[in-house]
Formats: structure tokens, sequence, C-alpha cells
């Protein structure tokens, strides 16, 4: 048996005081930096003021600084299963998407769940239970309204969804097909709020138009789309498919431009774009591949810390690509520097998660009850000022139920 990478965590009380320490010293080196590149600045152009946003200039800096830092909150999320996706909607709500079909909005403040009511192929009936998960459905931000429900693109699940502009997205499928959708945002008029309540809070909801998409094509070698990324500074959609390829489309003809296999052809789920190195990063069960769309020849890999766990989730702030594994693990990679980040001791920075919740049913009692199932990180992400990180998940094996999140701040 393969021994595990020694790797520091920062959830050890021991650690604490050290952290505290470092988190002065830190901010200390924050405001004397921005004196320095304020004053730099300002005598280069004549003593004027400059308009220049300095925390856009010193993101990279504070990227490859925060994650020792990081302490973990954990919330309790009764029963739901596998969280698969997340955004901030604010400085304190994220929005969580999870296995069993549910959209639910947490206030990271104080750990209140509000849940959103699924819309169905129908306007006449919201029920709070699970939607066609072969639909699309939109809701207006920052009120959830219902806005609309696509639906005749797949007709298998939708797996990803990624917005190209305010007014198209386009969803990846488990039946290998990819569908361009138009939304329309319809202006409220209370004279078309629905009669007929929600099942779930008693409160009318908001008419919502039924939809087809503009078009829906097959992805060519594809078998079954796993995620996409969109890069709005080459106008072209990468699409990773199951079977371990990779391929770029041009999303203003919708048309397929080139593909190409993968290295690493095992549990390829995740991936994420970097428009500053024009690269994307593709996670599979033991590496981390990075792609360059312009040499379509060349393949740039990185070895997990956990291998054979499998890389789940995948973004890049800046410099630095993190990682959440299926072990509960988060790792750090810096790409300018081509290494993981470093802990004062010499070992890996990394986050380990808390234990999260499992339901002991049946299938756990039968097939799993005798070993441990740290909590996969399915999602990350970071807020708008990159010093704090939601992450969410749940158990790896897909016969289990459970969930985990929580914010590293």
């Amino acid at each position: 048996m393969n021994s595990k990478p020694i790797n520091c965590t920062f959830r050890s009380p021991c650690s604490a005081s050290r952290r505290e320490s470092r988190s002065r010293d830190l901010n200390n080196q924050d405001y004397g930096y921005l004196d320095v590149f304020r004053h730099i600045q300002n005598r280069q152009y004549g003593g004027k003021q400059l308009n220049v946003n300095q925390e856009k200039l010193l993101s990279p800096y504070v990227s490859k600084h925060i994650p020792p830092l990081l302490a973990e909150k954990e919330f309790e999320l009764g029963k739901i299963n596998k969280i698969f996706s997340s955004h901030w909607l604010d400085d304190r709500q994220v929005a969580m998407g999870t296995k069993c079909n549910k959209l639910i909005v947490l206030d990271t403040k104080t750990g209140k769940q509000f849940h959103i009511p699924s819309l169905k192929s129908s306007k006449n009936s919201i029920p709070a239970g699970a939607e066609n998960t072969n639909d699309l459905a939109v809701y207006q931000l920052p009120t959830f309204d219902p806005a609309m429900v696509g639906e005749n693109g797949h007709n298998d699940w939708i797996f990803d969804i990624t917005w190209i502009d305010d007014e198209y997205l386009v969803t990846g499928s488990r039946d290998s097909k990819l569908a361009l959708w138009r939304v329309e945002m319809a202006e409220s008029d209370p004279a078309e709020i629905s009669t007929l309540p929600s099942s779930s809070t008693g409160i009318p909801v908001p008419d919502y138009a039924i939809t087809t998409p503009v078009v829906s094509r097959f992805c060519e070698k594809a078998q079954k789309v796993r995620a996409l990324a969109y890069n709005d500074d080459r106008k072209e959609l990468a699409v990773l498919s199951l079977n371990a390829y990779f391929h770029l489309w041009d999303v203003e003809t919708f048309n397929a431009r080139s593909h190409r296999g993968l290295i690493h052809s095992r549990e390829n789920v995740c991936m994420t774009v970097s428009k500053r190195y024009c690269s994307y990063a593709v996670g599979s069960q033991s590496h981390i591949d990075l792609l360059d769309p312009r040499c379509p020849n060349t393949q740039t890999s990185i070895v997990s810390k956990h291998r054979g766990s499998g890389v789940r989730s995948l973004t890049f702030t800046d410099d630095i690509l993190t990682i959440g594994t299926g072990v509960g693990v988060i790792l750090f990679f810096d790409i300018r520097a081509g290494r993981y980040l470093e802990s004062e001791c010499g070992h890996a920075c990394s986050l380990n998660v808390g234990s999260g919740w499992l339901r002991h049913d049946e299938t756990y009692r039968d097939f799993f009850w005798e070993s441990d199932y740290p909590s996969a990180i399915y999602t990350h992400r970071y807020d708008s000022t990159g010093t704090r990180l939601f992450a969410a998940g749940g158990p790896l094996p897909a016969g289990l139920w459970g969930n985990y999140a929580g914010l590293w701040r």
C-alpha cells in the first residue's frame, strides 16, 4: 500500500497561534506594499493621483499568501446529497446545486438555507420536488423569480452549463450533445404573476416561458459531455467528454474546430480555463493536464498529490490553480513556479476539510461500514476578494448519500 504524502493541514490547534501571527505579518506587509506601490506609481506620473485598480494588481500576491492562513467554518446542511456546483451571489450568499436536484441558497454568515422551487415543463405547476434533469431552468437574480424552462434539447442528464454572454448559454449532456439556448428575461409585470402558489412556500410564483434550443448538435467523438469551459477572448468553447477527448468549438458558428485525445484517460470529470495563460486545466484520476489551444500537439501534466482518488474540481486564480480532490483535501499549484505551494516547513500546503454528514442507510451498512469515506470536493469558489474559499461536495462512492460544505477564511 502506498503511503500518503506528507501535507501540512491548518486545522490543528497548535498551528492557530502561528497562523494568527502570520496573518498579522501579512496584513502589515500588504499595507506597506500598497504604500510603496502608490508612491512609485504617483511619482512615475508626475505626482498625480493614478486611477488604477490596485486590488486587481495585488491579486496575484494575495492568491499566493492567503491559502496557508485559511481556517474552516463548516455548515450543517441536513440530508441533501452531494453538492456538485456552487456560485457566489454576493459577499455572503452562495447558490448550490445538488445531486438530488435541489437548488439552495446558503447564507455563509448565519448558516441559514433557502430552498428554491424547481421548475417543470408546464406553466400550470411549480412543484417543490425535482425537475426533469434533462431540461434547463433559468432564474432571475437577485429575486430567483423563474425566467424560463428549456426543453427538448437533451434526452439525458445535463452535466454542465456555461454562459456565453448575457443572452446565450450552452448546455452539455450525458447524451453527448451540446445545446445553445437564448434567454430572454421578461420584464416583471404584476398582472402576469401566476395565482398558483409554490407548493413549498405558498407564495405566488411569476409566470415563466417554455422554450427550445436555438440549435442542438452532437459532439463528434464524445461519449457523454462532462464539463464545459468558455474563453471569451478567443470565442471558443472547450468541451470535455468522459472518454478522454478534449474538444474546441467556435461559439459564433456553433461548429466544432478540433478534438484530441488526452494522455490520461481515466475519470476526466472537471475542467477550468485561464485566460491569462490561454490554457485549460483538465482533472483526471491521477493528474491535471494543462492544454494550450494554440499548440494542439503539446500537453503538460501535473501529478496529483493524491493519485487514485481523482481530481474533482479546479479553479484558476491568477497564477494559482486550486485543486479539489476526492479525499477531502484541497491543494494549490503555482503555475508560474511550476510546483505546489509549500508551507514554511517545506511540505505541500493543503486544506483538510471537515467530516461532513453521511447517511448510514442499508447500502452503507451492507457495503461501506468498515471504511472511512472523506468528502470529495466537487466544487469550490473564491469570493470576489480572493480571500475566502467556499468548498463543498460529499462522499465519493456513488452509492453513498451525504454532503459537506465549508467556508475557508
